[in-house]
């Protein structure tokens, strides 16, 4: 019996997790499904072939099985059933109740728990031989500083065919700009019972008018009047939690920043970053003749 090496038929390396060995499934078992190659035979056994590959790789515990038999196997040359823990006397003779589409190999050490014998197994088995899993969606969202603080009720449109869908979820307290939001089974639909896929939303958080953030800190800009700089004086400053009091130093200049600690974005573990608060001095909009007067005065101490 020759073995069969199933990394090789799905493209894939030894050491390949699970999700990537139900990834390189999908997109073969799309490209070659019967359905989409009509009377194409070579396609049609190809597809068997992706199909017996996958009823093992898988499956953790037959992948095991499988790893620890390949050990012994030499691709292209009969297979020796003793190495795999099988007894020298071993035998394998198909019968007429074993008429599906899996080789010989896969019979003998992964068919054992299927009774093929069965006659509703078998329609069961024929009626979803070319099912094929739905395709995952990958996708982003943004998202603002204060929705991934205190977390959101989100909508997204999505077309499945010739309609649209609408899927509501939730933003997690505390993501993190690049981590997925998963949605199980609101990827593309599957073929022939097959599973439909995952969608996987890519989270962004984007800069607003009010916060830029840079990881889990955050900047805000604060217009102080002249007086207030050179004087120094108290204002309130807007943070994801509500309003603060801060302290403006006395004689700070445009560009000088206020440093306040844990008050910037925090992630899932409840961990804080800190608020930067770019202070900006400009003038008054309207400036009356009493002002104009104190502005002069003050000019001309200056030039002293």
């Amino acid at each position: 019996m020759d073995y069969v090496d199933y990394y090789s038929t799905l493209g894939v390396d030894k050491s390949a997790s699970q999700e990537d060995i139900k990834k390189a499934y999908r997109k073969l078992a799309k490209k070659y499904h019967p359905d989409l190659n009509g009377k194409n035979k070579g396609a049609e056994e190809k597809f068997k072939s992706i199909n017996e590959a996958y009823q093992v790789l898988g499956d953790a515990d037959k992948r095991g099985k499988y790893d620890d038999m390949g050990k012994e196997a030499h691709i292209g040359s009969d297979f020796d059933p003793s190495n795999a823990g099988f007894g020298n006397n071993v035998r394998y003779e198909r019968s007429e109740a074993e008429d599906n589409d899996f080789s010989d190999f896969f019979n003998m050490f992964f068919g054992g728990n299927r009774d093929f014998s069965s006659q509703g197994f078998r329609q069961e088995r024929n009626a979803a031989k070319y099912s094929v899993d739905g395709e995952d969606i990958d996708a982003e969202i943004n998202i603002t500083p204060k929705e991934g603080f205190n977390g959101a009720e989100k909508k997204i449109s999505l077309k499945d065919g010739r309609n649209d869908r609408t899927i509501t979820f939730r933003i997690p307290v505390g993501i993190m700009s690049g981590e997925k939001v998963k949605l199980s089974g609101q990827g593309n639909p599957g073929r022939n019972g097959g599973r439909n896929g995952d969608l996987y939303l890519t989270v962004i958080l984007k800069n607003t008018a009010q916060f830029e953030i840079d990881g889990m800190n955050l900047s805000t800009n604060l217009d102080i009047m002249p007086w207030d700089a050179a004087l120094g004086a108290e204002a309130k400053v807007a943070t994801l939690e509500g309003r603060i009091l801060v302290k403006i130093p006395v004689g700070v200049q445009t560009g000088s920043k206020i440093r306040v600690p844990n008050k910037g974005y925090k992630d899932k573990k409840g961990n804080f970053g800190d608020l930067y608060i770019n202070l900006r001095i400009v003038n008054p909009t309207v400036i009356s003749s009493e002002m104009k007067e104190l502005y002069g005065k003050l000019k001309q101490a200056a030039a002293r």
